[in-house]
């Protein structure tokens, strides 16, 4: 069956701003150590510039997720585009680090809205037998801007400058802005029981993330200690309060009574704890260790999102016709595998290597992420499916902030206050191996809960509802 016109603009509209968000955290990777200069910024301080963004977006996800089941996932989707574009232009303007770090949270807090909206827009919009096909699609555009961020924000910041990334951004998000408003259409009445929301978890899980991260952080001091606990602790008073409530912002009887649900959820946080921080650390390796320029480290670089791109569309075709979890086995082995070989890296190694390596994770990545999107929105019922975005995205996210805090633990306790360009070269490659060791430990969970999620249902009338 053909898909219409108003199928394809949606399409096209949500693989845009999948392509938009991730183009932009991929570009100011590469960016980084011309930021450093510009704002003389510590290694620790620097690593904020990419937390606080991803901090937002696992702060916002769920309760956006909820919000647009009750007043219209469309809805919150035009204004996330809205902000994450105002703000993006704001990012390019700011002449001060501590400023910097702060719009970048804002700015998550824009992408939140529309990376919790977007898959639920999609599956909603067509029939169980398409899903993975469409989200293929979607994920491939993350990939994409993965994939092109890297080259283009290397290119930007040697002849441009690092802050022509933000302005870049801006008009890619004011366009989708203008095609959203244009052809995206109004939201259909809700079929939600009821419109209320209980915010008392959500208040706890939001002070609970943020005395975590910063906690995280400020380790080995006493202080990091106490917001580590405490942190850890309003979480757990999040859980209990969600499972209580009558109406709350996030339906814990999903990973306590939907098996599938969990361990996909599950198996996507630990893929990205494991391999989010890649860029990171090698887009500092390759200029700051191997002495490439920008361009150079970016082109390295693409490699690994190029894979994703290309295969994504076909792993999501494929997770239609055959059980899901035997490729997200597959993938997340491989992730797995190109993680541990990342541990013998040194100041010699050629680059030839690295590029065959980050080819290898980028196929294993590619095999994971659709398989596993396809599974967790299949695991619901229609009125969930923005909860179920929301939960997947905040379990995405949430893995790229621990992915993003190893580093940052590494980087306090053995560089402590040093910017990198003043740190031995010894003193970094360790940060680097141990860096890839903790990744290769964590993603070994991931293979587990990837293959024992249980067999996913194939027709609306099977989708797993709670």
């Amino acid at each position: 069956m053909a898909w219409t016109k108003k199928q394809l603009s949606i399409v096209g509209i949500v693989a845009v701003t999948s392509f938009m968000g991730t183009f932009l955290i991929s570009s100011v990777s590469i960016a980084l150590p011309a930021i450093e200069q510009s704002f003389e910024m510590s290694a620790v301080a620097l690593s904020w510039i990419l937390t606080s963004f991803l901090l937002a977006n696992a702060m916002f996800l769920l309760p956006a997720g909820r919000f647009g089941d009750l007043t219209g996932i469309r809805r919150m989707f035009k204004i996330g585009v809205v902000i994450f574009s105002l703000v993006s232009l704001s990012c390019g303007m700011v002449n001060d680090g501590f400023w910097l770090i702060f719009l970048r949270f804002v700015q998550g807090m824009g992408a939140a809205l529309t990376s919790t909206t977007g898959p639920a827009i999609l599956v909603s919009a067509f029939s169980a037998k398409n899903r993975g096909k469409v989200l293929g699609i979607s994920v491939s555009g993350v990939y994409l801007g993965l994939a092109s961020g890297p080259y283009l924000g290397g290119m930007l910041t040697q002849f441009a400058g690092w802050r022509s990334i933000f302005f870049v951004a801006s008009a890619m998000g004011l366009l989708t802005a203008i095609l959203a408003f244009l052809f995206l259409g109004k939201d259909e009445d809700s079929t939600a029981q009821n419109k209320k929301v209980d915010l008392k978890g959500t208040a706890f899980y939001m002070v609970g993330l943020v005395a975590l991260v910063t906690g995280s952080a400020l380790i080995p001091a006493w202080i990091g200690w106490i917001l580590l606990l405490g942190g850890s602790l309003f979480l757990v008073v999040f859980w209990r309060l969600e499972s209580r409530s009558a109406y709350p912002v996030l339906n814990t009887r999903l990973f306590t009574q939907n098996k599938l649900f969990s361990f996909s959820n599950l198996a996507a946080l630990i893929n990205y704890s494991s391999t989010f921080a890649i860029v990171f650390l090698l887009s500092l390796y390759l200029q700051k260790i191997l002495k490439l320029s920008p361009q150079q480290a970016g082109t390295v670089l693409v490699a690994q999102p190029i894979m994703m791109a290309v295969f994504s569309p076909l792993a999501g075709r494929l997770s239609d016709h055959i059980q899901p979890r035997y490729l997200t086995t597959l993938g997340m082995s491989m992730c797995a595998t190109g993680l541990f070989s990342f541990i013998f890296l040194t100041t010699q190694t050629p680059i030839w290597l690295i590029v065959i390596e980050l080819v290898w994770l980028g196929l294993g990545f590619a095999l994971f992420s659709s398989p596993n999107m396809n599974t967790i929105m299949s695991a619901v019922n229609r009125t969930q499916y923005g909860i179920a975005s929301g939960t997947a995205a905040t379990g995405r996210v949430l893995g790229q902030i621990v992915s993003m805090t190893i580093v940052a633990l590494f980087l306090a306790g053995i560089l402590g206050s040093e910017a990198i360009d003043a740190a031995h070269v010894g003193d970094f490659m360790k940060v680097v191996k141990y860096g890839f060791i903790t990744f290769t430990a964590i993603s070994l969970a991931g293979i587990y809960f990837s293959y024992h999620r249980g067999e996913m249902q194939r027709t609306e009338s099977e989708n797993k509802a709670v």
